[in-house]
């Protein structure tokens, strides 16, 4: 066949010809486009997140690193090595994919290991249902992408207390196949305490309704008409009002565990440490400041969290001004001979809570001979069990099942 200047002829491998060269190089051109982007937002799985926009982008790439991984390998489609434009966008999708993935590696390794870290902090007993099974692995790759399957239990909404004319309510989700009185577990949002609300990363409260467990997840007073205490007390009325209807509700009232997520986890240990409740069986933190003056001293980057502004609105000023208030929500404070068990769980990569905040919170629990168990996730930044499939979600939702099984047993 004749070919003429403006024309291509077809590669030895005939998968395509083309007359029209910008067509060819246009062809070429994606590979280094989906390339060299896969490249720059892959960096987000090894290096800290520098804005909030990009932090809440970091927690797509170590939670979803394996989607993001295929696309990065879409610039090896056959084709690649015609030309140095397609090698380099090759490469660029082969580095990218390897970086997305690195989140994914570091939890296979932790999670061959967890299991045993485990039977030696707790006394385990893994709850029998007949509707749910619980995770027999801390990561399982055929629930990566489908994601983890579980019955959906659909929660009530609930008037727990009426605090400045305003109702606060739960969402409370009613323990599947339960002929007897359940454990219960209160889950506070997070939101620094300004944002949030009861309805936020719910499937892990149907995954545990439905292994036996029932859920109460709140809603509390937010933002600067309502400072510390008002939140603290909101939880306190919570726990009170659960037992007061626990024949009603279908839960047993000695057996409570209070689980709170960022500014939640801070008012879950308070509560937890503060309220000497022999009901209170365990708290669970994800992420959550324990040492207030701590986190003032050391904040976050402010291009992705305020820090010093956050703690000064929820706490009416500055560690100088309101030293008492910052102590009195601290709950490293209050670590004692009666600290009930405790589960703290912290990503080693969060921009907006330090981990020190749960490493300082552990040794204290340690020196005080009470137990818990830290779970530091190397690879996770804040909120990453948003991704309830994720790594994060997996791994931490594993843990907290034999968590609960081990103080409510």
């Amino acid at each position: 066949m004749k070919t003429g200047p403006g024309s291509v002829k077809s590669n030895e491998s005939g998968i395509f010809s083309l007359r029209n060269p910008s067509r060819l190089r246009a062809l070429i051109d994606w590979r280094l486009a989906i390339g060299a982007l896969s490249f720059a937002v892959a960096q987000l799985a090894v290096w800290p997140a520098p804005t909030t926009t990009l932090w809440m982008l970091a927690i797509g790439v170590t939670e979803w690193g394996h989607v993001l991984a295929l696309f990065a390998l879409l610039p090896l489609f056959p084709g690649w090595k015609r030309s140095p434009v397609g090698r380099i966008g090759a490469l660029l999708g082969l580095l990218a994919a390897l970086l997305a993935l690195s989140p994914l590696s570091r939890a296979v390794i932790l999670s061959q290991h967890l299991p045993a870290e485990l039977e030696g902090a707790f006394v385990l007993r893994v709850r029998s249902t007949t509707l749910a099974a619980p995770g027999t692995v801390p990561l399982s790759f055929s629930d990566l992408m489908p994601g983890v399957a579980s019955p959906i239990v659909r929660p009530d909404r609930l008037i727990y207390i009426e605090r400045d004319n305003q109702p606060l309510s739960l969402d409370f989700y009613r323990p599947a196949d339960s002929h007897s009185p359940a454990p219960c577990v209160l889950v506070i949002h997070g939101g620094s305490w300004q944002t949030g609300d009861s309805t936020e990363l719910a499937p892990l409260n149907s995954y545990l309704a439905a292994r036996g467990y029932a859920v109460a997840s709140i809603n509390y007073r937010l933002g600067a008409m309502h400072p510390f205490p008002a939140a603290r007390d909101d939880v306190s009325s919570a726990v009170a009002y659960l037992k007061a209807k626990a024949s009603t509700l279908g839960i047993d009232a000695t057996r409570l565990i209070l689980l709170g997520r960022s500014a939640g986890g801070q008012l879950a240990l308070l509560v937890a440490y503060t309220a000497h409740d022999p009901a209170i069986r365990g708290v669970v933190s994800f992420y959550g400041p324990s040492d207030l003056r701590y986190a003032y001293e050391h904040p976050a980057n402010p291009l992705v969290l305020d820090t010093r502004g956050v703690l000064t609105t929820y706490l009416g000023g500055d560690p100088k001004t309101v030293p008492a208030q910052y102590d009195a929500a601290s709950a490293i404070k209050f670590v004692d001979a009666d600290t009930p068990p405790t589960l703290l769980i912290h990503g080693k990569r969060d921009e907006l809570v330090s981990p020190a905040q749960s490493e300082l919170l552990a040794a204290k629990l340690a020196a005080a001979n009470r137990p818990h168990f830290l779970l530091l996730l190397p690879w996770a930044t804040h909120g990453c069990d948003y991704n309830f499939s994720g790594p994060c979600g997996q791994i931490s939702t594993y843990t907290i099942e034999r968590f609960l099984d081990a103080v409510t047993n």
